[in-house]
């Protein structure tokens, strides 16, 4: 076996040890992005499991992202929620930033929810628009499925066709018009950041048809679809991307604007979930 699929191993017998997956069994794998980490406090949790009790797994470094597992229910659905993801911009291999997503995985989720503060580079989009990824771009950073493929979690060329799936889209998007929350649809590009954006990199990506662009996601998608897992996403449009205004961008504006619609942001992901 590989160094990367033993070390996902001593991962996921670290949890076990600390969770009785006899009684219970995750449905759904949420990743909380910037300004949803109040969701994770907000559910009936069974447990939680700091990132720092896992052997060998890695640690976020951003703030106002919280490292660490909760384990519960939103309504009847069991879920586990990663409280602060893993950026491939604070040094880590690729391997280490999906690991959260493949151990989920092995925990028995089979359905991966993400979430995340994005620039929009669609021109009818603004900040606090709510957009239901419907295909993504991750071809600017490392494939996760580089080097030798781990025949336990995937084959070696998967199909790549159909990432988010369809289903969970028109689930999402029912309860959005239930809920009367404005929900955009559009394709998400990755880029390794932590830099932001050029405006002509933000040319380039409107060309290849990107509505919006951040620095997570896309390969934890990939890593997911890997594994046979559903995905479905919604990215926040917390600014619009260089050259799209007049103003400078900074991660204070990404808090900012994130901490403002997450009520809505949080009611759409609950009660999405419930449907699931």
């Amino acid at each position: 076996m590989s160094e990367v699929y033993d070390k996902l191993m001593t991962c996921v017998a670290a949890c076990r040890k600390q969770l009785d997956l006899a009684d219970f069994k995750p449905r759904v794998a949420l990743v909380l992005g910037s300004g949803l980490g109040q969701l994770a406090d907000e559910i009936q949790v069974l447990h939680r499991i700091p990132y720092s009790d896992i052997e060998g797994f890695p640690m976020s470094t951003v703030k106002g992202h919280q490292g660490r597992y909760v384990f519960g229910w939103i309504g009847q659905v069991p879920v586990v929620i990663m409280q602060g993801r893993v950026h491939y911009y604070e040094g880590y291999s690729m391997s280490d930033v999906v690991l959260p997503i493949r151990l989920m995985r092995m925990l028995g989720a089979e359905i991966l929810f993400l979430t995340n503060a994005a620039g929009g580079i669609n021109r009818d989009y603004q900040p606090g628009t709510l957009m239901l990824i419907k295909d993504q771009i991750a071809s600017f950073v490392p494939s996760p499925l580089i080097g030798p493929n781990m025949d336990e979690l995937g084959t070696r060329f998967p199909d790549m066709s159909a990432i988010y799936d369809v289903d969970l889209q028109n689930r999402i998007s029912h309860t959005a018009k239930e809920l009367d929350i404005p929900l955009k649809k559009g394709v998400y590009i990755q880029f390794t950041g932590p830099a932001y954006e050029t405006p002509a990199e933000i040319d380039m990506a409107d060309t290849l048809g990107a509505d919006a662009c951040g620095m997570s996601t896309a390969c934890e998608a990939v890593a997911a679809k890997h594994m046979g897992m559903q995905v479905c996403g919604i990215s926040c449009i917390t600014n619009m991307a260089s050259g799209r205004s007049n103003r400078p961008l900074t991660h204070e504006e990404v808090q900012i604007t994130a901490d403002r619609v997450s009520d809505q942001f949080r009611q759409l992901v609950r009660s999405s979930i419930k449907q699931m």
